[in-house]
């Protein structure tokens, strides 16, 4: 059996986000806790904020122009660790609304 995939989300503790990381650390394991291995927080500076699947880059905020929504960041972490997975209300479209 292979060892399951490690999150691991680098924040800027000096711009106070690690409640926004803990956060995503919560809606990650709630909604894939049978397919990762952790979720780690670990404290930077500088304004980082980076989120890495076994070491490798998934998320800047520099790069990637701020902060993944929840839903973003369920599919992108899904798309890495178990591309045909169904999310469920996650991957629905919503319908647009219809004009008056």
């Amino acid at each position: 059996m292979s060892e399951k995939p490690v999150v691991t989300i680098e924040y800027c503790s000096m711009c106070n986000w690690l409640m926004r990381s803990a956060w995503m650390a919560q809606e990650l394991l709630s909604t894939f806790s049978h397919e990762l291995g952790a979720v780690t927080l670990k404290p930077g500076t500088g304004g980082i904020f980076e989120i890495r699947i076994d070491g490798a880059l998934v998320w800047e905020r520099k790069r990637n122009g701020g902060f993944p929504g929840p839903k973003e960041l369920k599919q992108l972490v899904r798309d890495v660790i178990d591309p045909e997975r169904d999310l469920g209300h996650v991957d629905r479209v919503k319908a647009p609304k219809a004009a008056d």
